[in-house]
């Protein structure tokens, strides 16, 4: 008897679109079905469950910019069909799983030609651009928040299952939140990515020397700056005696924001899926320049749940800023709402969720311990 045809994954190498990827191949994994990876040049630095098997190379590219790039990129995407109906037909998979990023449509448009069952996953509150363009070939479309732009909300193959987070993430889940009492240390974490941190390292630093001394006095802060902004941030935190730790990335950033009593950062969807997972307050400040502004949308999504307070790009001054973490670091009840708020919107099942989605698209039969018969 011939085991389960391979499920495709399709997606670019973006961390927003990879760390999804990567959580279903690791959940496929476990329940002993078979997988593929079909990508573009940029897979090659994929780690995890995802580099164990072998990965199918596609032409790909992003049809933005000059008339002339937009020309390429269409040429490329035109191999890319190519090159991905050549890797369905070797494969011979049950079906495609897409998870945004250009790199993911002519697989997606393979599969359509080949007749094979196709789902997307979103990570954000506004389908993407690459998901748009390839949503009428979808049997399922899963997604991370309750309502998702561009997406109708009476449209039956839309199934919430949220944004899977990393490992590491997943293993915070259950750690307590506990605002500082009063006179107590309280940890600040601020990361922005590595988009438009540089106004990260401008304001902020402002806004601390802004605040009243005996508070700033209680702050110990842990902040990413891009490398050029390192000493002349610590050179400010230290003429104004703030405890700062600072550095370009922080490989353990899991265990910090599960430390932090409060968060300031960008709200990208793995941003707000990790700070939901684990459920931790935060100030978030959209990037401005996101496609379809959907940071904002993503942001709003999750302030609506009480989780956050948001700070549009325009707003962030270092005054605003000082005014809002005076209004939460003085009101240590409002921080603990704001993390249970957080914690009640993580869905740290969602690789198990879109595992079953899969299951059940391609009529999978599991044996009673979950694997794949």
């Amino acid at each position: 008897m011939t085991g389960p045809r391979p499920v495709v994954l399709a997606a670019g190498g973006t961390g927003g679109h990879v760390f999804p990827a990567e959580a279903l191949a690791g959940e496929l994994e476990a329940r002993g079905l078979p997988f593929a990876l079909v990508t573009d040049s940029r897979g090659r630095q994929w780690q995890g469950a995802l580099s164990r098997r072998p990965i199918h190379y596609i032409h790909s590219a992003s049809p933005t910019g000059s008339l002339r790039r937009r020309l390429v990129a269409v040429f490329a995407l035109g191999l890319g069909l190519f090159d991905a109906w050549r890797a369905l037909g070797r494969i011979g998979p049950s079906a495609v799983v897409g998870f945004g990023g250009y790199a993911s449509v002519p697989t997606l448009i393979a599969a359509r030609l080949r007749r094979l069952p196709a789902m997307l996953h979103e990570q954000n509150a506004v389908l993407g651009k690459a998901n748009r363009l390839v949503l009428g070939g979808a049997a399922r479309v899963a997604t991370s928040f309750s309502r998702t732009q561009y997406i109708a909300a009476d449209d039956r193959r839309a199934c919430l299952v949220g944004n899977p987070v990393r490992e590491a993430v997943r293993a915070l889940r259950g750690s307590p939140y506990r605002a500082p009492g009063e006179g107590r240390v309280i940890d600040l974490l601020v990361f922005g990515g590595s988009q438009g941190a540089a106004s990260f390292s401008q304001v902020i630093p402002e806004s601390i020397l802004l605040l009243p001394a005996p508070l700033r006095a209680r702050i110990r802060l842990v902040q990413q700056c891009r490398p050029e902004d390192i000493e002349r941030v610590r050179a400010r935190y230290a003429a104004a005696g703030v405890v700062a730790e600072l550095a370009p990335f922080f490989a353990d950033l899991p265990a910090r924001l599960a430390a932090a009593h409060l968060v300031i950062g960008r709200s990208g969807a793995s941003t707000v899926a990790e700070l939901a997972a684990i459920g931790r307050p935060s100030i978030l400040i959209p990037y401005p320049y996101a496609a379809d502004d959907h940071q904002s949308v993503n942001a709003r999504a999750f302030e609506a749940a009480g989780a956050c307070i948001v700070m549009p790009h325009a707003a962030f001054t270092a005054a605003a800023l000082a005014s809002q973490l005076v209004a939460l670091l003085e009101a240590p009840q409002r921080l603990a709402a704001m993390a249970a708020a957080a914690h009640a919107a993580g869905r740290p099942d969602a690789a198990a969720r879109l595992a079953d989605l899969v299951v059940e698209m391609t009529g999978f039969s599991l044996s009673p311990s979950g694997v794949a018969a």
